[in-house]
């Protein structure tokens, strides 16, 4: 249902970067006719071009990303902003507060633990007083995690199955470019934490984006970096799975959502995240070169010489692949679960198009119409700094598998 009250359903900010033209493109092909959505951004001359490009006969909206006042302004004329200007440690705080203090909702694409518990500390109390869906991570970080484990969970619960132990999201086949955004938001990070070594333990802890980090169960190591073997996830599978590079963000948004719904999955809810890399002799070696390649990259760009060459062959901040290369891209996650009755369950979701792009802009398009049109059927949690599955849960995963996603969930 549209709410008069504001000038506009949805607020595009960053309406001029690459995926801010992606979500804008999405939305003029695929939201109903009559939504009010406007485009916003630093940059007058460039909206226009953006609108004409599409066009659309949508507003345009002029707001730098440091301007209090501005977005203030902006925050307070539509019912959700939608926001792709990052990395957010730097370009989303104030634009993420003017949303909570005026009750707007807001969706973003943000894989940054310390900017999201910043967002949490500043945020959430606030947005709950307004009435604010502030949902972060409504991209490839971390939808298909997040929303994987919660129809998952549905599934159980409704079997009578118990509780959620030992769950493994296995990334089972992806293809598709790197973000430059992606690889900016990771140097962000690196120098902030360079500049205050205590962050690091912040950013490290399992539970790092939780609520009340002293309430969580002691389970425990848990490691984003292991090497294991599939068959420890699942007796079928074979070969050894490798870390996944976005485990040490998706992991900490799921256990949010756990402890948000009062640890519905389960107080010894365990979860990791790994990729295959097939089940040939060779697996444990790609395996194992992969983690390590990993932790090169994050040692890399630590270091200023090693920095300086990877940032002359890492992709620049508002570049990415081709329309060929988005069509051709797709992911699939498959996600395992062993529960307090012994049952195992598993869940998929998959989709074609280039994750991080193709398939994030229909993510973060649909999170910002299931806000904006779909009120009365979003989880009763209410306001605050929420998840993809406790601040739009059911009705994401509606509208995701309508625009062809696969969701889905089954007894083992």
């Amino acid at each position: 249902m549209s709410d008069r009250s504001r000038d506009f359903e949805v607020i595009v900010y960053g309406a001029t970067g690459f995926v801010g033209v992606l979500v804008a493109e999405y939305l003029a092909g695929h939201a109903p006719a009559g939504i009010r959505i406007a485009l916003g951004g630093r940059s007058a001359a460039k909206l226009e071009e953006v609108k004409a490009r599409l066009g659309v006969d949508w507003p345009i909206l002029v707001a730098d990303a440091a301007d209090a006042d501005a977005l203030a302004t902006l925050a307070g004329r539509t019912r959700v902003v939608i926001t792709t200007v990052g990395p957010y440690a730097k370009y989303g705080r104030v634009l993420a507060h003017a949303c909570a203090a005026a009750g707007t909702d807001y969706v973003d694409l943000t894989g940054e633990v310390l900017f999201a518990r910043d967002s949490i500390d500043e945020n959430h109390e606030l947005a709950r007083s307004t009435g604010a869906r502030i949902v972060h991570s409504c991209g490839f970080d971390s939808i298909p995690s997040d929303i994987g484990v919660h129809v998952l969970h549905k599934l159980v619960e409704s079997d009578g199955s118990g509780e959620l132990l030992d769950t493994t999201l296995v990334v089972t086949s992806m293809r598709g470019g790197v973000s430059g955004g992606t690889i900016d938001s990771m140097r962000n990070q690196v120098d902030v934490m360079k500049q205050d070594p205590s962050l690091r333990k912040v950013a490290g802890s399992p539970y790092s984006l939780s609520p009340d980090r002293h309430a969580e169960p002691k389970l425990g190591r848990q490691s984003d970096l292991d090497t294991f073997p599939a068959s420890d996830v699942d007796p079928r599978l074979r070969g050894r799975l490798a870390p996944f590079v976005m485990a040490s963000y998706n992991t900490r948004v799921v256990r949010r959502s756990n402890a948000l719904r009062s640890w519905a999955y389960g107080r010894n809810f365990k979860y990791r995240e790994a990729m295959s890399v097939g089940a040939s002799p060779l697996s444990p070696v790609i395996a194992l070169g992969t983690k390590l390649g990993l932790g090169a990259l994050f040692a890399g760009l630590a270091v200023p010489p090693t920095r300086y060459l990877l940032d002359r062959i890492l992709p620049k901040p508002g570049t990415g692949p081709n329309e060929k290369a988005r069509r051709s891209g797709h992911f699939t996650m498959d996600i395992f679960a062993r529960t307090t009755s012994g049952a195992r369950y598993t869940s998929r979701v998959r989709a074609k198009g280039d994750p991080g792009y193709a398939a994030t802009a229909v993510m973060l398009g649909e999170s910002a119409l299931a806000l904006a049109l779909d009120r009365g059927s979003l989880p009763a949690l209410g306001g605050g700094v929420l998840t993809p599955a406790t601040g739009i849960g059911d009705v994401l995963v509606t509208r995701l598998v309508k625009a062809g996603f696969e969701i889905s969930a089954r007894k083992i």
